[in-house]
């Protein structure tokens, strides 16, 4: 019951205090794509990446987070939006701890996609488009899921029978058929680093 909950928020250390602490900018990552495309890939090496330069992230995969705190969601448009309605609630109490956070989500359509950006908040929001051709990612398939999709083993697979929503205006698009992990990782790199470096 709502009138029985008294958040103490405004008791805890601020974030700002955090981000002092952390001697960095916390942002919320947001790379969307299709399966196969490359998203946790980049996203191992990226969180890699910021340790050896001296930030701390943390990696939220849709994979990792489905054996957890969204193991009880299956794949329908409900439950998708459920499942990104919670990662986009501990992202952001990430962000309240100063840590930049890198979400590696399918989030197929513009919808779910503007529920994490209104629940984290657009200036912490960077949408990251991991673009890949649907023939590229069925190539890469190790797990033979678009086979499985295709002969009607799998359903609402987003790119066979579930249509995956291109990202209109996003911050960073990385064509990951046309770069390697590490141009892919770079780019990004080179992309947050203002955001995330704190000027003394």
């Amino acid at each position: 019951m709502q009138e029985n909950i008294h958040p103490i928020f405004k008791n805890l250390l601020s974030r700002c205090d955090k981000e002092k602490h952390l001697h960095q900018r916390a942002i919320a990552l947001w790379l969307t794509g299709l399966s196969c495309s490359g998203k946790s890939t980049i996203a191992q090496h990226l969180e890699r990446l910021l340790y050896t330069k001296g930030f701390f992230s943390q990696v939220l995969d849709g994979d990792n987070l489905r054996t957890g705190i969204c193991k009880n969601l299956g794949f329908s448009i409900y439950d998708r939006i459920e499942n990104i309605r919670r990662v986009a609630e501990v992202s952001k109490l990430f962000l309240n701890s100063g840590i930049i956070t890198i979400n590696t989500f399918i989030s197929p359509t513009y919808q779910i996609r503007s529920l994490a950006k209104d629940i984290i908040g657009s200036d912490d929001f960077v949408e990251i488009y991991i673009n890949a051709p649907l023939d590229v990612c069925e190539k890469r398939d190790v797990k033979g899921l678009y086979d499985k999709a295709r002969n009607g083993l799998i359903s609402g697979f987003t790119g066979i029978d579930q249509t995956y929503e291109v990202p209109l205006m996003p911050d960073i698009e990385i064509r990951t058929d046309e770069l390697n992990v590490e141009e892919s990782v770079d780019c990004i790199y080179n992309h947050i680093l203002p955001k995330i470096t704190i000027i003394n």
